[in-house]
């Protein structure tokens, strides 16, 4: 009889214990929030923390990771092949969105979230087809067409679209307009954020910007923690959970141009849009928040801080990309994940693991 009864709470505990190991409980998150710095290495995160009055929300992270950032043609990657490793879990060649190597469509965290049933979203504060965004969604051997990634949107179930690039979809030089097309699928159409913010369910287009927003001290405006805000909103009310991938995408331009206050202010900017994700997933208790980056810009050196004016001086070595190593930090159910150094494809591969999901 004791043998039987121990044999019973065997039998229940492995119950027990595969039942939680399904999708949204304390071990895999029902959300994962992903926030790319894109072009955003130790030194811009290190700009960001000197440039702030007071800590930044990326500093509340305890998990943190390393990622190796090569394409599959080139030790320095861009964001086309940077993106889709981080999305797809594949390396490709520079220049490609979303397929392999070999020219063929593959699938993202962002599909495959959908196919579970699960809500998705982008905002980024450049056009919504540029290149890392462009990964999540679109399947083109090129980066820069934007018409046709643009077309890939019709085609991919993203609940809400948040950013720049309004011209690619509505004054295009094929001459077609895909507003009637996008409102067809269940899409509100708002070309501010005023009218985005009218927006609580549903679906959501919101293309701010004909093409790329304007940096942040030109105006932007809180585009980007608003819009993070505003899709965690939308997608909260599915019951099964949601995806979300927000992209600091101007940390990059800054580095481009070797401008260390630039970098210092869309560095502030995404920080916020980190902050307003943190917030909820505090609240939530089945929110992963992982923040990465897909590559260096600039091989920017810090050499000077005025602890009075907080202004940062900087060295650089290049106007470009470099092939430096990437943070990543994870915060919420899962985020001892991603520990360790790794391959960018990684990101992706523990992402799907903490929702437990399987590629098809």
């Amino acid at each position: 009889m004791r043998r039987n009864s121990i044999l019973f709470i065997a039998i229940i505990s492995l119950i027990f214990v595969s039942c939680s190991t399904n999708h949204g409980n304390e071990e895999n998150p029902k959300n994962i929030i992903l926030l790319i710095g894109d072009g955003m290495s130790f030194a811009h995160l290190q700009a960001g923390i000197l440039g702030s009055e007071t800590p930044l929300h990326l500093e509340e992270f305890r998990h943190i990771g390393f990622i190796h950032t090569s394409s599959a043609d080139d030790f320095v990657t861009d964001s086309g092949a940077a993106g889709t490793a981080l999305a797809a879990g594949v390396k490709t060649n520079n220049g490609y969105v979303g397929m392999n190597p070999d020219g063929e469509p593959v699938q993202s965290i962002l599909h495959i979230a959908s196919e579970n049933g699960l809500s998705t979203g982008i905002v980024v504060s450049c056009a919504i087809t540029h290149a890392t965004p462009a990964s999540f969604f679109a399947h083109q051997p090129s980066r820069n067409m934007t018409e046709a990634i643009a077309l890939d949107i019709l085609s991919t179930d993203i609940d809400v679209i948040i950013g720049g690039g309004r011209d690619h979809l509505m004054d295009r030089e094929d001459g077609r307009n895909l507003a009637g097309e996008l409102e067809n699928k269940g899409y509100v159409l708002a070309e501010n954020m005023d009218e985005a913010m009218q927006v609580s369910s549903g679906r959501l287009a919101a293309l701010v910007a004909p093409n790329h927003p304007p940096r942040y001290d030109d105006g932007r405006g809180d585009l980007l923690p608003d819009g993070t805000e505003i899709a965690i909103n939308i997608m909260d009310q599915n019951p099964e959970g949601f995806f979300l991938m927000v992209e600091g995408a101007q940390i990059d331009w800054g580095g481009h141009a070797n401008d260390v206050e630039y970098i210092v202010n869309e560095m502030l900017d995404f920080d916020r849009a980190v902050g307003r994700a943190l917030e909820f997933a505090k609240q939530d208790g089945e929110t992963l928040v992982i923040v990465t980056s897909d590559h260096d810009t600039g091989g920017m050196s810090i050499h000077g801080f005025d602890q009075d004016t907080r202004e940062v001086t900087a060295a650089w070595t290049t106007g470009g990309h470099t092939g430096l190593i990437q943070p990543v930090l994870a915060w919420g159910p899962g985020s001892e994940k991603f520990n360790g150094i790794y391959e960018n494809t990684g990101v992706f591969d523990r992402m799907l693991e903490a929702f437990g999901f399987s590629r098809n």
